[in-house]
């Protein structure tokens, strides 16, 4: 549940204040970005990636991303005050308001910036996946977008759940692995080093997760490579392990896939997940990290 207030083009509201209109485009047909982003000890963890995705995506999707980084998380951090939700969750929202006839008359604004907090959740210990297949057309332009409309994700994922399964892994066309809902996947294969870790290129129709991009670009362990390579569901059998990462997940290893025959090495795993933590934290004594206020007393 989210917290009791939100933020909305300047203002901090009531989570329960009616101030959204039927006929702003982007809410009735999901034309707009979104990022989800977590929240520790008052700093938003890896703005700066968040930031580049949405206003890529915004480009891409034609929907107005007027704002500088550091305007952006100025605003941010206020409702990170508000809330008190200094270790949290946050989902920021640009939703484009104009275009086409069902527009509502009378709008002032060409698109709406929309964030609210949430506790965090706690996904538990080892993952138990489905399968879909067919569920990314990877040769879609907008296919690594990560765009409002949302609704086939959470299907996926509440059928998943009614099956007693955590997540699903969804294919492309190609019957080509390529993430799970709100998640990328990654293989582990024995390497005469230590360990190489595949995930899904971009080009699988997957998005690009900022947790995926740190453990590509910027986590480091001796003796574990991590990098992009196709996968299939025999490529998931031969592995001797997975993981699923997620801003709000960090790294979860995965104990089943439904109809496969796994592996559950976590060594690797877990070596990956230290690493990743100990990134949070040398991140937040960077002198350029910004932090809500923390009310005196």
């Amino acid at each position: 549940m989210t917290h009791s207030f939100i933020y909305h083009n300047g203002q901090l509201r009531s989570a329960a204040d009616d101030c959204l209109r039927p006929g702003q485009v982007g809410l009735m047909n999901g034309w707009g970005v979104f990022s989800t982003i977590k929240v520790i000890d008052g700093a938003l963890f890896a703005f700066p990636r968040h930031w580049a995705r949405m206003n890529r995506d915004a480009e891409l999707l034609r929907v107005g991303f007027p704002w500088s980084p550091a305007q952006l998380e100025a605003e941010l951090l206020r409702l990170v005050e508000a809330n008190l939700a200094h270790n949290s969750t946050m989902r920021v929202c640009v939703i484009r308001n104009r275009g086409g006839m069902w527009e509502s008359p009378g709008l002032d604004r060409d698109l709406d910036l929309i964030a609210f907090t949430a506790d965090r959740k706690d996904w538990g210990g080892p993952c138990r996946l489905g399968i879909v297949p067919n569920a990314r057309f990877a040769a879609n332009p907008f296919s690594g977008a990560k765009i409002t409309a949302w609704s086939l994700n959470l299907t996926y994922f509440e059928q998943a759940q009614v099956r007693g399964l955590d997540e699903v892994i969804l294919l492309n066309e190609r019957q080509e692995v390529s993430e799970c809902t709100s998640a990328n996947i990654f293989a582990i294969f024995p390497s005469p080093s230590g360990a190489t870790v595949l995930t899904p290129p971009l080009s699988a129709g997957c998005l690009p997760g900022i947790t995926r991009e740190l453990l590509l670009e910027v986590i480091r362990v001796p003796g574990i490579t991590v990098r992009e390579h196709t996968l299939a569901l025999d490529d998931l059998q031969r592995a001797a392990g997975l993981f699923i990462s997620s801003s709000t997940r960090a790294l979860l290893p995965v104990s089943e896939v439904e109809g496969l025959s796994i592996q559950t090495e976590s060594h690797v795993t877990s070596a990956l997940l230290q690493a990743y933590l100990q990134y949070e934290q040398d991140y937040l004594k960077l002198p350029s990290v910004r932090r809500a206020q923390t009310p005196a007393g």
